[in-house]
């Protein structure tokens, strides 16, 4: 009842790496040919066109105006974030003016 019951072993047998064999004669390949044009980064994909043009300076414009309101928020948070600690300092150092009056007068 208390004897651990263990899975029977896998039955996996690995496969048998066998060597080509040498080739009998030697046989000149074929040259390649060449290609008659360069194919671009983009391949077919993108037709240069005017459109295409546009398109792609929208997507910039786009991309730029999206980095700037990120950047624009950032500094807006900063700024109130400092606007907040100097206010915040002022009413402290006005706190701690008023309890040392009240403690030389004592």
């Amino acid at each position: 009842m208390f004897k651990p019951k263990y899975p029977s072993p896998d039955t996996y047998t690995p496969a048998t790496m066998r060597p080509t064999p040498a080739p009998t004669e030697y046989e000149m390949p074929a040259p390649a040919p060449v290609p008659a044009k360069v194919p671009t980064a983009l391949g077919g994909l993108v037709q240069n066109s005017p459109g295409t043009a546009l398109a792609l300076a929208a997507g910039g414009v786009a991309g730029v105006l999206a980095l700037a309101s990120v950047a624009v928020s950032l500094l807006l948070a900063v700024a109130v974030t400092a606007v907040a600690l100097s206010v915040s300092a002022v009413v402290l150092l006005f706190l701690v003016r008023a309890l040392r009056q009240e403690f030389k007068s004592r």
